[in-house]
C-alpha cells in the first residue's frame, strides 16, 4: 500500500484519481480548499464518494496551498510517499480576469507543496500541467521537444512556471518528478463551467450556447479513464524528470462536438455566435509517442463514444448540476 497526499482531489480529475488509487487499495489524503470557482457541494458530493469507498484509507483536508502556514499546520505529521498535485486556479479565459490569483495559487502554491514533499522525505511528485502551454503552435502534432517560450495566457504562463520548478527541485533536491500536460479532459464529473458539461446544460435548457468563433476550432478532447490511466502509470514508474503529453492524439472541431451534444440529448443546439476570445488557441493536438513508450500509455475513449457516456452521467446527476 502507497500513501498518497492528492491535492484536488475534490474537482473533477482529481475525484477520479483518488478513487482509481482507492480501488487500488492505497492511503489517500485528499487537500483540498472547497472553494467557490464552482458550486462545492458538488465537490463535497465527489469526496463523499471517495470516502464511502475508502472508508479508513481515505482522508480529506480542507485547506489552500497558497497559505504556507496553513498548509505546514494541514500537513505536519504526514509524510507521503508520492504527491499527486493536481490543485491549480483552472481555465485560461478566467484567468485574463485575475492573473495575481493563477499566480499566487498555481505557481506559489506549487513552491509551497514541493517545499512540503521535500521536507517530509517524499520521494514523487507529480503534477498536472497543460496542453495550454505550447501556445499557438505551428507545430502539429504537438511534441514535448517543441519550444514552449510564447504562453498567450496567464493560466498557460503559470503552468510553465511549475513546470521549470518541479525541473528545479529534481536537479537540486533529487526530487522525482513527472510533469503532465493534459489535453482538454471531459467526463463524469466534469466541472460545470467547462464547454461540454455547459453546452450539455444550455441544450437541454433550450438556452443558446456561446461559441466563439466560426465553430472550426479543433481540440484533442481526452476522456477522464485515460488520464487516469496516464497517471497511475506514473506513479509506478521513476524517470528523474519528465514531461508527457496526455490527449486522445485526434482533434475534433467544435462544431463537430456539437453535433455529437446535440445527437446525443436529442435536442438541437440554439448557437450565439460570438467573436473569439483572447487567449485561445485555434488548435491542441498531443503526440503521445513518448507517453505510449515510457507509461505504456494508450487512451482507449473515442469522442464519439465518450460524449455519450457523458451524456448518460449528466442525465442521471442533473440535480447536482447548478442551473444555467
Amino acid at each position: 500500500m502507497i500513501s498518497f497526499l492528492l491535492t484536488g482531489g475534490a474537482g473533477f480529475i482529481g475525484s477520479h484519481v483518488g478513487e482509481r488509487l482507492l480501488r487500488d487499495g492505497h492511503q489517500v489524503t485528499v487537500l483540498d480548499d472547497l472553494n467557490a470557482f464552482y458550486d462545492p457541494a458538488l465537490k463535497r458530493a465527489n469526496l463523499a464518494t471517495l470516502a464511502a469507498l475508502g472508508g479508513s484509507r481515505f482522508e480529506f483536508i480542507e485547506a489552500d496551498i497558497a497559505d504556507r502556514a496553513q498548509l505546514d499546520r494541514a500537513l505536519a505529521g504526514r509524510r507521503p510517499d508520492q504527491v499527486i498535485h493536481l490543485a491549480a486556479r483552472a481555465g485560461v479565459r478566467p484567468s485574463l480576469l485575475e492573473p495575481a490569483l493563477y499566480q499566487r495559487v498555481n505557481v506559489e502554491g506549487t513552491v509551497n507543496l514541493l517545499e512540503s514533499a521535500r521536507a517530509a522525505g517524499c520521494r514523487k511528485f507529480i503534477l498536472a500541467s497543460s496542453s495550454s502551454v505550447y501556445g499557438v503552435n505551428s507545430k502539429v502534432p504537438f511534441s514535448e521537444l517543441d519550444p514552449v517560450a510564447s504562453a498567450i495566457s496567464p493560466y498557460a504562463a503559470s503552468k510553465l512556471a511549475c513546470e521549470a520548478l518541479g525541473h528545479t527541485y529534481h536537479n537540486v533536491y533529487g526530487l522525482d518528478v513527472a510533469m503532465l500536460r493534459f489535453f482538454t479532459v471531459y467526463g463524469p464529473r466534469q466541472r460545470p463551467d467547462l464547454a461540454i458539461h455547459k453546452f450539455a446544460s444550455l441544450i437541454a435548457s433550450g438556452k443558446p450556447i456561446p461559441v466563439f468563433g466560426d465553430g472550426s476550432t479543433r481540440r484533442d478532447y481526452t476522456y477522464a479513464d485515460d488520464i487516469v490511466e496516464g497517471v497511475i502509470a506514473c506513479t509506478q514508474r521513476e524517470f528523474g524528470y519528465e514531461v508527457f503529453n496526455l490527449g486522445e492524439s485526434q482533434t475534433v472541431r467544435l462544431d463537430a462536438l456539437i453535433s455529437l451534444l446535440e445527437e446525443s440529448i436529442g435536442r438541437k443546439a440554439i448557437l450565439d455566435r460570438r467573436p473569439p476570445q483572447p487567449g485561445d488557441v485555434p488548435l491542441t493536438c498531443a503526440d503521445i509517442s513518448k507517453a505510449r513508450e515510457r507509461l505504456g500509455y494508450r487512451p482507449g475513449t473515442l469522442i464519439a463514444d465518450g460524449i455519450p457516456r457523458f451524456v448518460r452521467w449528466f442525465r442521471e446527476f442533473s440535480p447536482l448540476r447548478p442551473t444555467a
